[in-house]
């Protein structure tokens, strides 16, 4: 090959499968901070939704998300929300509101979309198709077609996402 092979166009893909109601996937915001700062555009990190039962603001939060993507601030508003997740668990979906208008976005609207459930589908389409990847907690990681569960440990993610990542990405210049 020579040196002016073009690159990809095509961004490498993480799936992070988050919960915005989880203290773990709060623990992962450093790793997937550090991740995307590393890579800039070669890494396209992609918030996946996988709310669990277990936790009962879980599942709205997923659709605030949605709302806050459809609005120009997802990951902002990620960030934001897994930042308080005690405050989540306490307060519920007025706090998903509170966040919205915290970052400038229509809260109004983030009040209608929760109750008119027009993100609904996208969540639950993300929960069936982690389940059938074999996702069972948050965060869990997808890069190359590997699974990464970061629900039981963190310990050693960032590493191993990095390697997976170095690895794929060299092999297509």
């Amino acid at each position: 090959m020579s040196d002016s092979t073009p690159l990809p166009t095509e961004p490498l893909v993480l799936d992070v499968w988050c919960e915005l109601q989880c203290p773990d996937c709060r623990g992962a915001l450093d790793d997937v901070r550090a991740l995307r700062a590393h890579y800039g555009d070669r890494l396209e990190v992609r918030l996946r939704h996988f709310p669990l039962e277990k936790h009962k603001h879980a599942f709205a939060a997923a659709q605030a998300a949605e709302e806050a993507v459809e609005q120009g601030k997802g990951w902002p508003y990620v960030e934001a929300v897994l930042e308080r997740v005690e405050e989540l668990d306490r307060r519920g979906e007025p706090f998903l509101i509170e966040v919205a208008r915290e970052l400038g976005l229509d809260a109004e609207e983030f009040d209608t979309a929760l109750i008119d459930g027009r993100h609904i589908l996208i969540v639950d389409a993300d929960q069936a198709e982690g389940k059938a990847i074999g996702v069972t907690g948050t965060p869990t990681y997808v890069i190359g077609g590997e699974r990464l569960d970061g629900g039981k440990s963190q310990e050693g993610l960032r590493e191993r996402v990095q390697e997976i990542a170095d690895r794929l990405l060299s092999g297509r210049a």
